[in-house]
Parts: structure tokens; sequence; C-alpha cells
């Protein structure tokens, strides 16, 4: 479809609107982080697009151009309602370290995860992919090809783990079935240290480990540190039974506050805690963050009360949504309350690398990495259904998926090519719109 243009005076009110939707009690509270965050945005179209997943969801069923994706192709009362990510796009991969001790490639930042349409994920993914090839010359062609990759990558995985793969068949991206791009993070990740993390955000004082000044780290007054320490007994009940190998792993050793101000986290408190860890031994220190947890921007446009009735707080919805998700997620992942806000929990990962896309210029590599990514999101939305130990999605969503598919097998490409051009189109027109609001100061508060 060619999509009509609005005119920028129009489309502007129409971004400051959503926008004050999503971030105006946080920008409120704190203009400061709000400016970096807009900055980090202003940089480029996909940096921009990665900001506005509020917007992305606005567009997709309010929308006069994009129409309402509610009952749109390929959803059912099963495949509209299936674990999505939330914020699918092409630099939200990257490897972490699974329960089981394994270096793993996948889908990463869980923070928009939710239950909803599985064609969002798709479609956001997509225009990510429009938007990326963009900033590298690619031409239209080029960029068809690409989202034509991702789709039969995608619908290839879904339908080999509907029809019973066995796990050889599929595997994971590990060090051992990894390639390219993919592999270098994995082997990145491998070099990296618990030591190295260690050494960047603490010091040893009278033979014991401390948080270091400085670096972003700020010191907390005896009352806000009590309040941090209860919120964090409280996370300790969340954790699943395997996850702590002895009492002594969660002995609290520090304490300090951190600032959110990045694209994501803009405004949001933020706690690190230094915990014992496995051992005695100095080197095996866990730092874990407490973070509060958002509203998820898909969530504004599902209205099914089971769902919304389902989650505790933002951070319960968080750490659920990830688990269902995420295979052998975080052993430290868990949830809280502090001041009456839902928190995530988790731990900073040492072996955590992105996906750097700076250095992925070939498009042959680009073509291998696309349909990898195109496998990871499959196995992430097969991983979430029955088999998950969530009664939310009581049904295999891979069987489900596939079945919607192949219903209209011929459809799939041209409906993701389609919305990638377009929306992609609408993205880098709304950057420079956006660019011009907060350059000019047109955006209330700042």
């Amino acid at each position: 479809m060619s999509v009509p243009q609005l005119n920028d005076e129009h489309r502007g009110e129409e971004i400051l609107a959503v926008l004050d939707t999503a971030f105006g009690e946080l920008l409120a509270a704190d203009p400061a982080a709000f400016r970096v965050k807009f900055r980090k945005m202003a940089a480029s179209a996909f940096a921009f697009y990665r900001g506005t997943a509020c917007l992305f969801y606005h567009d997709l069923t309010v929308s006069d151009q994009f129409g309402s994706e509610r009952g749109g192709p390929y959803l059912d009362d099963r495949t509209s309602r299936v674990w999505i990510h939330g914020d699918l796009h092409a630099e939200n991969f990257g490897t972490y370290m699974d329960s089981n001790g394994r270096l793993v490639f996948n889908v990463n930042d869980f923070d928009e995860a939710y239950v909803g349409p599985f064609t969002w994920d798709l479609k956001r993914f997509a225009a990510s992919l429009a938007l990326i090839g963009y900033a590298k010359a690619l031409s239209d062609e080029q960029i068809t090809e690409l989202v034509t990759i991702y789709t039969a990558a995608y619908r290839e995985r879904i339908h080999a783990l509907a029809t019973g793969a066995k796990s050889d068949e599929v595997p994971p991206f590990t060090l051992d079935t990894a390639q390219g791009p993919l592999l270098d993070a994995l082997r990145d990740a491998r070099s990296l240290t618990r030591f190295g993390l260690l050494d960047s955000m603490t010091v040893i004082r009278d033979f014991e480990r401390r948080f270091a000044s400085g670096g972003g780290a700020v010191e907390l007054d005896a009352a806000t540190r009590y309040k941090v320490l209860a919120a964090f007994d409280g996370y300790l009940e969340t954790l699943p039974d395997s996850s702590l190998a002895r009492p002594d792993s969660y002995r609290v050793k520090d304490v300090v506050g951190r600032r959110g101000v990045g694209i994501g986290s803009a405004g949001l408190p933020s706690y690190n805690i230094l915990l014992e860890g496995h051992s005695d031994a100095l080197e095996n220190d866990v730092v874990i963050y407490i973070k509060q947890a958002q509203t998820p921007a898909v969530s504004r446009h599902i209205t099914d009360r089971a769902i919304q009735e389902y989650f505790q707080h933002e951070g319960h919805r968080t750490v659920i949504s990830q688990r269902a998700l995420q295979a052998h997620a975080d052993p430290w992942l868990g949830w809280t309350e502090l001041d009456g806000a839902g928190q995530l929990v988790a731990e900073v990962s040492p072996y955590a690398v992105d996906l750097d896309w700076g250095d992925i210029d070939d498009p042959e590599e680009i073509a291998l990495v696309v349909a990898d990514l195109g496998r990871a999101t499959a196995t992430m939305h097969a991983a979430a259904d029955d088999t998950s130990g969530e009664s939310l999605v009581p049904f295999s969503t891979e069987r489900a998926i596939d079945a919607a598919i192949a219903a209209d097998e011929e459809s799939l490409v041209p409906l993701l090519v389609e919305f990638a051009h377009d929306y992609g189109a609408r993205a880098r027109g709304d950057h420079q719109v956006f660019l011009d609001l907060f350059r000019n100061g047109r955006i209330p508060g700042l």
C-alpha cells in the first residue's frame, strides 16, 4: 500500500500526544534524563524508532494509515494472544549465560514483553530491517530480499518446531552452532570475565568488596537503603528454588543507587546490590540491579481483561514474560516492589554482548544474520506456550502460528515486505518531525 503522508504539523501534534501518554509522568519527574534520552533518539531514524514503540503500536492499531490489527491477517483467537517480545528490532539480540552455564545468543531486553498478536513482533522487526538497510545504503530491492529471508527463516523454524523437530535439528545459537557475527558476539562474551565486571564497578576495602564511588553510582541515605534492602528480601521469595546454591549466595555486601539515562530507562530510579555469590572468593561476587518496570507500549492496545489482571505489577509482568519467552533464563531473574511500584531484578551480567551492526555491511553477511534472527524469533515464540509453566497461554503457540500461516502461505512475505517499506519511510519522516520539535523547544516539559 502507499501510505499517505500526514502534514508535518498534524503529525507533530500526534507524536507529541503519544509521547506524553507514554512518558509524561516520568518526563515531569526527571526532565534532564529525558533530554539525554531524546538527544540519543535524535541521532538517527533507527534510534528514534527504538525509543518509540509507543508510537509504533499507536500507528498499528489506531491510525488511519495503517489500520487496526485486531483480527488482521493470520490472527485468530490463539495467534492474537501469544507471548510476544513487544520491542523486537534488529538490535535487541545478544548473548547471555543461561541457567545451565551455557553461553547463548538470542533475543534480549524483555521490558516491553506482553501477550498479543504474534504478527506485531514480525512487523516491528521488519520495519527495523528497512531502517538499518536504508542507513547502510541498501536498495529497496535488497531490503525486500532481507525481509523475505527473515520471514522464510521464521516460517521454516516455526513449522519445524510445530511438527516435532528434535532438539539437534533446531539447536540454540551457541559456541558450537553459531556462525558469522553471532559467533563473534559469543566469542567476545566468552572472553569477558566476572572479575573484569567487578573490577569496573567495585573496590576492595578492609578485605571486602564494595562499590566504587563515581561512575554513575549514587550513595544512599539510611532510609532509602532500608527500603531497598526490604525490597530485596521480597525479591528473594520470587526466585525459583533452584536458583541459589547456598544461603550465603545472597548475602548483601553493598548497595548503591543509579539513574537510568538510556533510551529505554530514562528517568527510572534503579539500584545495584553487591552479593556474595556462590563462594567466598571475591572474584565470584555477583551484582544485581533493581529497576522500576514500565508499562509496556503493547498493553495500551490490548483490551483483554484476563491478560491485564494476570500480572501483579509491571515487575511481575516483565519477569513472567521473560521466563516464558527465554528458555533457561537468568537464575537471578525475579521481581519485587519498592515505593508501591513493581520492580525488575536481574544480574548485571559479565557475559552480555549485544549484536553490533556497525561492522556488518556486506549484503551476503547481513542476509546470513537476518536468517538467524528469523530462527531466533520463531524459537522465542515457540518457547512461550503451554510448556512455559504459565496458564495465560495454555496452548502450543508454534502449532497455532504454523496453522495460521499454512492457511495462506503466499501472503506473509508480501505483507511484511510492504509494511517494512511503508513503516520504514514513516519512521524516517517521523524522525525529522521529532528532531524539529525537539530542537525548536516544542516538547512540553523540556
